[in-house]
């Protein structure tokens, strides 16, 4: 699940995306509206966090040209103002939800989830292939009735595998939506983890659910158990 922070305070943008990464979100950060708009134009996120007081554009402009752009993503605003009348003009331009300085965390995550559970319309609850089942909200995995425990990178490696299933992904591709976007780190990191999940998800069920694709990197296909 990839997020973009658009905050200008830039220390508590850092603990927010610290926070949210520990959770298991790829974070990307912007601290002025013109630069949040731009990223959030350019590439593609499940939910972005958009601070309504913010350099060169305001977070109330920059929703206003998302959604004149016809770019649905769901968009969770922030501010320190805490006012009805604030809420009502998110809402109006289009915000999916809001939240008031200073906020629970743990309230926060909730948002976000309820968000990303809600999605686009042809986002599904539950992401499946074959008889594997991956739960976005109850952070759950089964492959049929037995459940699959994962670790918070491993989850988030399967569920974008899952949403783009069928299509040839690169360790690039990869490393831009699990890892955080700025990783300079080694790129084999993803065949690590590929193995990981090939070991809990595929091994003990006789499947191969991820595929090696030469020259390009994995693909996830719909099997069932052999």
């Amino acid at each position: 699940m990839r997020l973009l922070i658009v905050e200008d305070e830039r220390e508590f943008a850092e603990t927010l995306r610290r926070g949210l990464v520990a959770e298991g979100f790829t974070v990307d950060v912007a601290h002025t509206g013109r630069d949040g708009l731009w990223r959030a134009t350019e590439q593609e996120y499940d939910v972005v966090v958009l601070d309504i007081m913010l350099p060169e554009l305001s977070g109330y402009e920059v929703l206003k040209r998302l959604r004149a752009a016809e770019n649905w993503t769901p968009v969770l605003m922030l501010t320190a103002k805490d006012g009805e009348y604030d809420e009502a003009d998110a809402f109006d331009l289009g915000a999916d939800d809001y939240l008031s300085k200073p906020f629970s965390f743990v309230v926060l995550i909730a948002r976000l989830r309820a968000l990303l559970r809600r999605g686009a319309p042809a986002r599904p609850a539950v992401l499946e292939a074959g008889d594997l089942r991956l739960d976005p909200s109850a952070r759950t995995v089964h492959r049929g009735q037995q459940r699959i425990e994962l670790t918070a990178r491993e989850f988030g490696l399967l569920e974008f595998l899952l949403r783009r299933a069928g299509t040839a992904l690169t360790k690039n591709e990869i490393l831009g939506h699990v890892w955080d976007a700025h990783y300079d780190g080694d790129e084999n990191v993803v065949e690590v983890y590929i193995g990981y999940l090939r070991r809990k998800i595929d091994v003990p069920f006789g499947t191969r659910t991820i595929e090696t694709v030469r020259g390009v990197g994995y693909r996830l296909v719909d099997v069932t158990r052999s």
